[in-house]
């Protein structure tokens, strides 16, 4: 019988019904941004009328990004059971990016601490994602419904942070020193999809980050390229790194954690993964920490309980060391591909070369240590 260390959730969701206005000040405003979002991810679309591929172009005019008329007139639209839909000629097309057992739209904290109930997953700390929502108010209204289970990231939108640092820092501090929130979370991507300067370890934003650091909260970086004209990918996401390292520099008294894992995908080949050197560089610095979540990037390509992950895990132990590796889910979004229980059994049942001192850490000791509950 397998037996389970305490298991604590590093990244997962809640979020209002995404058919509102989810903080956002106009429903103009939240339509652009929610569009072009889709436009970038990497989820399939299809054709209601067979199920055939569709193209996200449809959605957006690349040659016209990151202005906001880059977005094609389609009705685009969140409906119901956790799909977008847009039509084109006649034809309607649909994203599924949320399982479709997300009904309703949106995922409140009492549908999350069900799951965590049945999968027995003592506690989680939510993530943010501006279309899942911006404002801090919701997420902080979970963590005081469940104050015991249920921990939360404040966020910022990126895409003001140069123009208006007072406000966004004073948005950031009243969300932990007043709601009780346990760190930020600043997706770098977001930047990009407003056409923003992409530099945020350059001077632009120091005044921010300084009241930030201020705070003493850990930073929890999404280093994300999805959007286009950023080719050759590899490239742009190795100068993301670098940024990194030289934040890190600029802050060292500050936690850093690196959100999903790497860009797995880019470093995948017939024959599995192959990881540069680069990617271990920022790692030297031992403040960094990184999450695994490899069923959300890797559960459309392969079959539960992904061998193909094993040797991920050993070179991650190996280069980075298990006491800085937060295992998380994305939950409910990773319910595309996965449940919650196979999300930690291809870890704990199939990673016989871990120790029960190694899991014990990387399903939530580590998460736990830096949030100041163990």
């Amino acid at each position: 019988m397998t037996e389970y260390p305490t298991i604590f959730d590093g990244h997962a969701y809640c979020f209002p019904d995404v058919r509102g206005l989810m903080g956002f000040p106009t429903p103009e405003v939240k339509h652009i941004h929610v569009q072009k979002s889709m436009a970038n991810h990497h989820v399939q679309p299809w054709l209601i009328r067979d199920h055939s591929p569709g193209s996200t172009s449809t959605l957006m005019d690349d040659s016209r990004w990151p202005d906001d008329d880059a977005i094609r007139d389609v009705n685009f639209r969140p409906t119901t059971h956790g799909r977008y839909e847009w039509t084109v000629d006649g034809e309607d097309y649909v994203k599924q990016y949320f399982p479709p057992s997300i009904a309703g739209m949106g995922y409140p904290p009492e549908n999350l601490i069900a799951e965590m109930d049945y999968a027995n997953v003592t506690g989680t700390l939510l993530h943010r994602n501006p279309y899942l929502g911006i404002g801090n108010d919701f997420i902080a209204d979970c963590v005081q419904k469940f104050p015991d289970r249920i921990f939360g990231l404040a966020h910022v939108p990126e895409w003001t942070v140069e123009d208006e640092p007072d406000a966004a820092a004073s948005m950031v501090e009243g969300a932990v020193r007043d709601r009780g929130l346990s760190g930020l979370q600043f997706l770098t991507s977001q930047l990009h999809l407003y056409g923003k300067n992409p530099d945020w370890s350059g001077d632009g934003f120091t005044p921010f980050w300084d009241r930030f650091a201020s705070l003493g909260v850990p930073v929890f970086f999404s280093l994300s390229i999805n959007e286009p004209k950023r080719e050759p990918l590899l490239d742009h996401y190795l100068l993301e790194l670098q940024r990194l390292t030289t934040w890190m520099e600029q802050y060292p008294e500050t936690p850093v954690v690196m959100t999903h894992g790497f860009l797995w995908t880019l470093f995948a080949d017939k024959d599995g993964f192959q990881l540069p050197d680069e990617l271990w560089r920022p790692f030297e610095n031992p403040n960094l920490s990184l999450q695994i979540l490899l069923p959300i990037g890797l559960g459309d390509k392969f079959d539960y309980p992904l061998p193909q992950a094993q040797p991920l895990l050993r070179d991650l132990v190996r280069n980075i060391g298990a006491d800085r590796l937060m295992w998380g889910t994305d939950m409910p979004i990773v319910m595309r591909h996965w449940t919650y229980q196979q999300n930690i059994d291809f870890i704990v049942k199939y990673c016989d070369f871990l120790s029960k001192q190694e899991l014990a850490l990387i399903m939530g000791g580590n998460t736990k240590r830096l949030l100041g509950l163990s």
